[in-house]
């Protein structure tokens, strides 16, 4: 895996999330409450200021009610 390429990468997992969010209608604030954090923690998710860990995804997942499994196969499923 190049630079390049784990950088689209980490661009899909952003976007994705803040697809789910929207979706789900809510704002960052509305998340960030479910997850017991600030708002910044959200937002540099999304802008890709801040890279989250597998377990952290588990949990903003399960806040935006997603199956993880499901989301994560969807941002794959983007590449193609």
């Amino acid at each position: 895996m190049n630079q390049r390429e784990l950088k689209e990468a980490r661009r899909r997992l952003c976007t994705g999330l803040r697809e789910a969010r929207e979706s789900a209608g809510l704002t960052q604030t509305d998340l960030a409450n479910r997850l017991g954090v600030v708002q910044s923690y959200v937002s540099k998710i999304e802008n890709g200021d801040r890279r989250i860990d597998v377990a952290e995804l588990v949990l903003v997942c399960r806040a935006l009610d997603l199956d993880p499994v499901q989301f994560i196969k969807a941002i794959i499923t983007r590449e193609k």
